[in-house]
């Protein structure tokens, strides 16, 4: 595969503009901002711009979307909304390491649920790749356990946040051969906005009157990590494999916790440290099984997103 030039920095631009999801909704919640509420602005910000967007590139045929292509895109909309819910609100409740990290465990559960329900073989790599992220969210949970502010509950709702990821991927990877990538990308933005307002609308949170500061961030959490994060990404996709993206896409924990130090305040612990690196290592084992005939791969190809 020919690599264009300026591959590299589009995947440090993708990679560095995903990690500032964390700090950005850690801002928010200071100002008061509940998880729904954030979630909601996010993906109703961003469809905003991707629809119109969608249909200036690809014109009226972004809306001829087959029948047997909708319900199933509408369900991946409905995960990746379940996705941002969970994983946003984890963040109301432990570290930006231990919430990203833990995360960003998705392509594990996409190997598993491969195994469990799409009968691929159980590689290795992926059994040792499970045993050393397990090994490092037990040290992890280990550490929260001890901490205020119900970390152990955070943790809980970023890996709900990882199951949810895969989901959809996996319910992605059915349909992506069929349907054009804006016409995908419209029905699954449009679809988890709304899912997320309606969370939003009914949870009783309040929805106006913020501070300036946090419409400001509600604005760039959809500019930033959302539409030029994932947009860099998935350009970047069609240049280098699934997996170099992913293997970069491993280094946003990192990144995120040093904007998290430099603009929060939150210090890295060495057990912290010791189990966001196990749980790396065991995701970049786990992804040494992948090959261009798995149905696991092809979920993973499906496009990145995450935080």
């Amino acid at each position: 595969m020919k690599q264009p030039r300026f591959l590299p920095l589009g995947l440090a631009v993708g990679v560095l503009s995903i990690s500032t999801a964390a700090v950005f909704i850690k801002v928010c919640m200071e100002d008061g901002a509940s998880a729904s509420v954030i979630a909601a602005a996010r993906m109703g910000l961003a469809t905003l711009v991707v629809v119109p967007l969608a249909a200036v590139v690809r014109g009226r045929r972004v809306f001829d979307i087959p029948r047997d292509c909708l319900r199933p895109a509408a369900l991946s909309g409905l995960f990746l909304g379940a996705h941002f819910y969970f994983w946003i609100t984890s963040l109301s409740s432990t570290s930006v390491l231990s919430s990203v990290v833990i995360v960003t465990t998705n392509p594990i559960f996409v190997g598993l649920a491969s195994f469990l329900f799409l009968k691929e073989r159980l590689h290795w790599q992926l059994i040792a790749g499970i045993v050393l992220a397990a090994a490092g969210g037990g040290v992890i949970a280990l550490l929260d356990k001890h901490a205020s502010g119900g970390s152990l509950y955070g943790d809980f709702m970023s890996l709900c946040g990882a199951v949810m990821m895969s989901c959809y991927l996996l319910t992605g990877r059915r349909i992506r051969a069929k349907l054009d990538v804006w016409s995908y990308v419209l029905v699954v933005y449009s679809v988890a906005a709304v899912f997320l307002i309606a969370i939003a609308a009914f949870s009783g949170d309040r929805v106006w009157d913020y501070p300036p500061r946090a419409y400001i961030m509600f604005a760039l959490l959809a500019l930033v990590p959302q539409l030029i994060g994932h947009g860099a990404l998935n350009w970047a996709l069609g240049h280098a494999t699934a997996t170099i993206i992913a293997v970069c896409i491993l280094g946003e924990p990192i990144a995120a916790c040093a904007i998290a130090y430099m603009f929060l305040g939150e210090r890295l612990t060495w057990p912290q440290g010791v189990g966001g690196a196990l749980i790396l290592i065991g995701i970049l084992v786990s992804m040494r099984q992948d090959d261009p005939k798995s149905k696991s791969f092809e979920a993973i190809s499906s496009g990145p997103e995450g935080p």
